[in-house]
């Protein structure tokens, strides 16, 4: 036994020097691949992509469809979107908040039938179009109490109003049309702008679609409906009125809806019960090809506002092209189909590129 203070030779052996540069603590991490950003997040992003898509359709029907190239189909284009743009801006917030209207057609058609009937029972045509615009209103109110404070699904309710509102535009106006509306107003509502085709009425709409962006991307509301997509709950925990939001969603998409009627009345300078039949297809269409998700949570307005061009463009090429009716409502409905199915194979494929990447990647 070593006296004390004494070191035995085992604890007088030198201990073997740690390597330099060794960190104490040797759990290692993968490194993971970062994404996208910057500029290429930007010239690669879903709203980019369409632009593309829509740049190449446009020279494509440009170089071999006779007549499209040119300021008169440019100008007849644009009034064959106008009410699909119009109802797709307020459409796109509400799915972005993860609910849908499919009654934008019909309040658009009771519109257009109660404009025929008090511009035929006299009334002045400045008061008709107030009237109108507050119809619009009192449907989208009816849809959103219905959904917002009643808590019933969206889906079930509008398709719904759907039919209740083509019904009651029937009631209106019966089987009859109305097609004798001051002529001034029809004729601004097909006027262009010069020679370069583009209608005068765009005007209003660029200034609508302007409203729209700011009020989705840069207010605090717009942002709102984002995490009002993503989860209802969690949009409440942080303070988000989810009822009102709705609520307040459905007032745009009636009193926008009422305003693409009433276009679509004097464009054509007819009041009908069945105007705008089936428009609420090919706006979903837009929206959805314009890469807002069908789930909620996930868009922007310069992606469906491309979307709409491109559903248009080639609904007017294919006219042009002496297409039949029926192929392009079949060719609406597989883009609608493919707006829906393509995102979730793109998500796809990136996860499992992501998740090959994490695997392959060296050890630092």
């Amino acid at each position: 036994m070593s006296a004390p203070g004494t070191r035995t030779p085992e604890e007088k052996r030198p201990r073997p020097a740690r390597p330099a540069g060794r960190k104490a603590d040797t759990t290692k991490v993968l490194a993971i691949p970062k994404g996208r950003t910057g500029a290429a997040r930007i010239l690669l992003g879903r709203d980019a992509v369409m632009i593309y898509v829509l740049i190449v359709v446009v020279l494509y029907a440009s170089l071999t469809i006779p007549r499209f190239a040119s300021p008169v189909t440019v100008g007849f284009l644009l009034l064959d979107v106008i009410p699909t743009l119009l109802i797709a801006l307020p459409m796109t917030l509400v799915i972005i908040s993860g609910e849908i209207d499919l009654s934008v057609a019909s309040i658009a058609g009771l519109t257009s039938a109660l404009m025929g009937v008090l511009w035929q029972g006299g009334m002045p045509i400045a008061l008709v179009l107030v009237l109108c615009l507050l119809a619009g209103l009192v449907a989208g109110a009816f849809n959103g109490v219905l959904i917002a404070y009643l808590g019933l699904p969206s889906l079930a309710v509008t398709i719904g109003t759907l039919a209740l509102f083509r019904g009651l535009a029937l009631v209106v106006i019966g089987d009859n049309a109305v097609a004798n509306f001051p002529p001034g107003l029809t004729s601004f509502f097909t006027s262009k702008i010069g020679g370069t085709g583009i209608p005068t009425v765009m005007i209003g709409v660029v200034v609508l679609v302007i409203a729209f962006a700011v009020v989705l991307h840069f207010t605090p509301f717009g942002r709102g409906l984002f995490a009002l997509g993503y989860s209802r709950e969690a949009a409440t925990f942080v303070g988000i009125d989810v009822a009102r939001s709705k609520f307040l969603l459905y007032l745009a998409t009636g009193t926008v809806s009422a305003l693409a009627g009433i276009y679509w009345t004097l464009r054509y300078s007819s009041a009908r019960s069945d105007n705008a039949s089936g428009l609420e297809l090919a706006v979903i269409a837009a929206v959805l090809l314009g890469g807002v998700s069908i789930f909620g949570g996930r868009g922007s307005i310069p992606g469906v506002l491309a979307g709409v061009l491109l559903i248009g463009t080639i609904n007017y090429a294919l006219k042009l092209d002496r297409v039949s009716e029926v192929v392009l409502i079949i060719v609406t409905g597989s883009l609608l189909i493919i707006s829906v199915v393509a995102p979730n194979i793109a998500s796809a494929i990136r996860e499992a590129r992501h998740a090959r990447r994490v695997r392959t990647a060296p050890l630092p």
